[in-house]
């Protein structure tokens, strides 16, 4: 079926459409015509039309010159006789009088560039003649092309300009494409001629130059420097850097008595950062600071060049401390990195984690990795546009080694970046991505979403804002360092501002998605505690309201008990066998597999059998060739293994070798599945009445009792999950298709609660075989036997209760959702306290996502009335000027306040529907 049917349409029209086009080759009606059309009673052939107005009308050569004073840059095609052929204005006889009204003559011309003159305009390079005002009264060359909105290549005897069109054009080209000066320069060649047989004078470097300064200026007029009395020398480090209205700005949207609001309120005015470095932004070692400076030097969004390599070189002889944590390449290799020919490896950032716009005075070069040092300069020179904020919360992904000396290491810096970090609240977290790579307890100590007063911030904000900015990696790479430094300066000014336009729909989203996870969440928690104890349920509250209230106290997301798993047990079984070794004793009789490795390969052997089992009862009459084949190997590959292991195994349990020999060999009969064959493990041996070595039971006890741990901890994560969709599904799904596609989801999940639910019968089967041989009598105390009716969520009745109304309905936690090592029935296992605090955490940080989102809202609107009003003053504020820029200014200004003031209108439009929102959750909370 045809996708697009106005194509559909089209395509029998082509050859009208061709026509056409070749129809534009010629003169149309105009060949019609005897004279020209242009002026009243002209009597010139009419052989001359112009590209860029609109219709081709064709005039005479007077007329066309008449008609263009106005607009010199226009493309023109006189007709040959038997083509057109391109011919500009200049030829024609067009000279452009700069200083005075088009068509006015000045009494004086300076006409000493006539041909020499080149413009660059969206539509080619151009070459124009030009006569520049010499009267008593005339500007210079420069200020004459600048008012003419041309932007001169130089400030003494210009002659190449480019069109504030054209210098406008390229910047939003090079924001939105990342394509490079010199791509869009050759576009420019090739429209003005795409032959090669009249190619322009190179005017590149021209470019580059009218380019970078045209961007400066730019960023100092939206900063309105132009309107202030100190002019550009008077601008402030960070001064040009684009803020967000969405974070707290205390004395622009904060509220009058937000110092002294309650503790449970102050965390709404908390700043969030998120820190990162971005190794594609680095510079090769080509030229100077003193070759190529910068000409916003820390005004925006890199810090001052000056102050930053004077703290780098006096700590550049300090050595990394290492890490504590999982071996993060980014603290461990900082002193290592290969650094060879580049002066700068990357740039390190800063940006508000909840919103992705990037800070003033927050990005640095990298020498050598990612170093402290670099990364403590840009975070003390970034606070210092916050310094009023008390509640600082800072995403890092190295959060947790980063975090630890950092006001020490404070100390060694200069004072002018020095903070006061005892009237501040510093909260420390990992962004969620990066959280599962470090060890356990910094899983819970820096984690976002087990933290009070973080929402829902996920604090990888920063790493979203790179794919933005990486396609530039290419050309700024080979820049100087100033260039480098303006050009990331103006396309982080850009991303800000697009953020910044787009905070309407991004808040109004965020809440649409928030209060009904909020109010799912919140079901969820009080379904819960209904089947918790009140007493261990009051002792839970109060722990975890003390670790809120002073992180050190006992983490109450952490574990006591370490369950082991199968990988701990084999690590454990693997450093036994090496203390052995090194006293002399071995108990291998392979070279490469020992007892341990024997046992612990079967139950891998086991867990793939009956994964491919499920597949294959999975896979349909209609199945694919390709799954067929995936299938087959799979079949293949576990029947080698199989193989390769039960070899091995005659050597550790000769007596296996009776037990396989008794099955009946009938070639006749078809090859027994692969997912069939028995292994004749240890515990199985057992069941058979049979023995084998004491240490092969112990190893296989050991490991099957990590197994079934293993197994109950992935069905707990599977009935969690399996809870929360059905219940999302009951509440807020609507429609067949919806329905379908949920149900396919939660029937997934299910599958991955039958096979948790088998593996551990395995096990349990498994360890109730070698309980005999080893005389284990109260090892079910620990691990039940597994029923139909004990797989279920953690609030739901056993089976044969759905006839009882909610008021009746007498909740029985099932066994798998408590701890029985040695503890008595009524007495909740620690699992499920962690259980009960992970479940009150999302509910919270569901609940403050709402708040803070409502707090946004209102900080938006706030900051945009603070900055209309801020334009109103800064359109009187200087008075040094003549009549004709204070008109300017206010202008300038005025319109500036009037974009604040249609931006807020706009968000105040799209936000009226919150009330209805919040009406329409009926659902009341406590936290």
């Amino acid at each position: 079926m045809f996708k697009d049917e106005p194509l559909k349409l089209w395509i029998p029209e082509r050859e009208n459409f061709l026509r056409e086009f070749i129809r534009l080759e010629g003169r149309g009606d105009a060949m019609l015509y005897q004279t020209c059309q242009g002026l009243p009673g002209c009597p010139n052939e009419a052989v001359i039309r112009c590209r860029d107005c609109e219709g081709l009308q064709l005039y005479c050569q007077g007329c066309t010159v008449v008609q263009h004073i106005a607009t010199p840059l226009h493309v023109m095609e006189i007709w040959m006789g038997t083509h057109f052929q391109r011919i500009s204005l200049h030829d024609l006889g067009l000279r452009v009088q700069l200083g005075h009204p088009p068509g006015v003559k000045c009494c004086k011309p300076a006409s000493a560039f006539d041909d020499d003159f080149t413009v660059l305009e969206i539509n080619g390079i151009h070459s124009v003649a030009l006569d520049f005002c010499n009267c008593a009264t005339a500007q210079t060359h420069d200020i004459q092309l600048l008012r003419a909105r041309w932007y001169p290549a130089t400030t003494t005897n210009p002659r190449t300009a480019a069109t504030f069109r054209l210098l406008d054009h390229f910047q939003m080209y090079t924001f939105e494409s990342k394509g490079s000066a010199f791509e869009y320069y050759q576009s420019l060649s090739r429209l003005t001629d795409n032959t090669g047989t009249r190619q322009p004078k190179d005017r590149y470097e021209s470019f580059l130059r009218m380019s970078r300064q045209h961007r400066h200026l730019t960023s100092l007029l939206r900063a309105g420097r132009g309107h202030d009395p100190s002019g550009i020398l008077g601008t402030k480090e960070g001064e040009l850097a684009i803020l967000c209205p969405a974070c707290p700005q205390p004395g622009r949207n904060l509220p009058q008595d937000w110092e002294n609001a309650p503790p449970n309120v102050k965390w709404l005015y908390g700043l969030f950062l998120a820190i990162d470095a971005n190794f594609r932004l680095c510079r090769r070692n080509k030229s100077s600071d003193q070759a190529d400076p910068g000409l916003s030097n820390g005004w925006s969004y890199f810090v001052e060049r000056t102050g930053f390599k004077e703290v780098l070189d006096a700590s550049s002889g300090q050595l990394q401390e290492k890490s504590s944590c999982t071996g993060h390449h980014a603290v461990n290799l900082a002193d290592t990195k290969n650094a060879r020919g580049m002066a700068a490896t990357g740039v390190g950032a800063i940006v508000c984690a909840r919103h992705n716009l990037t800070r003033p005075s927050a990005v640095g070069d990298l020498q050598k990795g990612e170093k402290y040092v670099n990364m403590d300069y840009l975070f003390f020179s970034t606070l210092q546009h916050a310094s009023d904020v008390r509640v600082l919360n800072v995403s890092y992904d190295i959060a947790c080694q980063w975090s630890k000396h950092l006001w020490t290491r404070m100390s060694r810096y200069p004072s002018r970046i020095h903070l006061q970090p005892n009237n501040k609240v510093f909260t420390f977290v990992v962004p969620k991505f990066h959280l599962p790579a470090h060890i356990l307890s910094c899983q819970t100590t820096y984690s976002l979403n087990l933290i009070k007063g973080m929402a829902r911030t996920d604090g990888e904000a920063i790493e979203r804002g790179w794919s933005n900015i990486n396609p530039i990696a290419t050309s700024t790479r080979e820049m100087g360092p100033g260039s480098r430094r303006d050009i990331l300066d103006d396309h982080f000014g850009d991303w800000n501002w697009r953020k910044v336009c787009n905070l309407g729909p991004l808040l109004l989203r965020k809440l649409k998605e928030a209060i009904p996870e909020r109010d799912q969440h919140i079901f969820d928690l009080r379904d819960f505690e209904e089947a918790i104890p009140p007493a261990s349920l009051t002792a839970w509250q109060v722990m975890i309201t003390e670790w809120e209230q002073d992180r050190s106290k006992p983490n109450p997301f952490e574990s006591e008990a370490s369950v082991a798993t199968q990988a701990s047990v084999r690590l454990e079984l693997s450093q036994l066998e090496g203390q052995q070794l090194s006293l002399g004793v071995d108990t291998s009789l392979h070279p490469d597999i020992s007892p341990s490795v024997l046992v612990a390969v079967g139950i891998d052997l086991e867990s793939q059998q009956r994964r491919l089992a499920i597949d294959s009862t999975n896979t349909g009459a209609h199945a694919t060739d390709n799954q067929l084949s995936l299938l087959q190997q799979r079949t293949n590959g576990l029947r080698r293994r199989i193989e390769q292991w039960v070899q091995i195994q005659m050597l550790y349990m000769p007596c296996v070798a009776r037990l396989r020999s008794d099955t009946p060999d009938m070639p006749n009969l078809p090859e027994e599945p692969v997912h069939c064959i028995k292994l004749w493990m240890p515990s199985a041996v057992a069941n058979m009445g049979m023995t084998c070595d004491i240490n092969l039971y112990n190893i296989e006890w050991k490991l099957r009792r990590a197994q079934a741990h293993d197994a109950l901890q992935e069905l707990r994560k599977h009935l969690r999950l399996k809870r929360h969709l059905t219940s999302f599904k009951r509440v807020w799904i609507r429609g067949q298709r919806a329905h379908t596609r949920s149900r396919a989801v939660i029937d997934t999940v299910q599958l991955k609660i039958d096979a948790a639910a088998t593996k551990y019968r395995t096990a349990w089967a498994a360890l109730d075989s070698l309980s005999v041989k080893l005389s284990k009598l109260t090892w079910q105390v620990e691990f039940p036997k597994l029923n139909n009716d004990d797989i279920r969520g953690m609030t739901e009745a056993q089976a044969g209760g759905e006839g009882e109304t909610e008021g009746r309905r007498l909740v029985s936690v099932s066994w798998i959702w408590k701890q029985h090592h040695g503890a008595g029935e009524e007495e909740l296992s620690t699992a499920m306290r962690v259980e009960w605090c992970k479940a009150r955490a999302r509910a919270n940080r569901w609940a403050e996502e709402v708040d803070l989102v409502q707090e946004e809202m209102r900080r938006v609107l706030t900051y945009f009335d603070w900055q209309g009003r801020w334009w109103d003053e800064r359109a009187v504020a200087r008075v040094d000027f003549a009549v004709q820029e204070n008109e300017a200014l206010i202008a300038y200004a005025s319109r500036q306040a009037n974009i604040r003031c249609s931006m807020r209108t706009h968000c105040l439009s799209l936000w009226s529907v919150v009330p209805g929102l919040l009406a329409q959750s009926a659902t009341s909370y406590t936290t």
